[in-house]
């Protein structure tokens, strides 16, 4: 059973993502690598959601990660970020030729034991499932659907256009975009959008 975690996860690609998603019950954000060092509108993303629901750096442990980490440690400040750590763990991912740079697996081959352990020694917020329901969220892929925002021809124009409207990037895709307006507003208030 994978346990729910109140803050944004933020880690460096989408292989990440889909280990950390496996293992945890969480908005999963990723920082395409470098790309976040000229992205200002993931940056401004960032900023918001820490500042509602907290952010939780989960970067790789080589030098690569510690440079992102580094980075967006100076970006965000410490005012709701917290810091995990995966352990210098020699080898490689399953789906790599060779060893990176460092000889070092990243957050994508990590185990479930190292994610879990890396969470729970930043301080990560763990909601059961009797804990405190979330004020927000609530909003389907099937909200999304029935105001055109994926599924048809034009759902991309209006997803760039609601992004816009909202202060938000305008290249996320469907999926993480309805990860972000899950953080931030009500089913009610997402519907009062249209």
């Amino acid at each position: 059973m994978k346990r729910r975690v109140k803050e944004v996860i933020v880690v460096e690609g989408r292989y990440d993502k889909n280990t950390v998603s496996q293992v945890v019950d969480a908005v999963v954000i990723e920082t395409n690598g470098f790309g976040i060092f000229s992205d200002r509108e993931k940056q401004e993303l960032l900023r918001r959601l820490a500042g509602e629901r907290g952010l939780i750096l989960l970067t790789d442990s080589d030098g690569a990660g510690f440079l992102i980490r580094s980075h967006l440690k100076g970006l965000l400040g410490a005012k709701g970020v917290k810091q995990a750590y995966i352990p210098d763990l020699p080898g490689k991912e399953r789906r790599k030729r060779h060893a990176g740079k460092d000889g070092l697996i990243g957050v994508e081959g990590a185990g479930r034991e190292h994610i879990l352990r890396a969470l729970e020694s930043c301080g990560a917020t763990f909601l059961d499932d009797e804990g405190p329901s979330e004020q927000r969220g609530g909003i389907t892929k099937a909200d999304l659907y029935a105001h055109g925002l994926s599924g048809c021809a034009d759902s991309a124009e209006k997803r760039r256009a609601l992004t816009e409207r909202l202060g938000l990037p305008s290249r996320l895709s469907a999926n993480t975009l309805l990860d972000v307006l899950n953080v931030l507003y009500s089913k009610s208030e997402f519907e009062e959008m249209f």
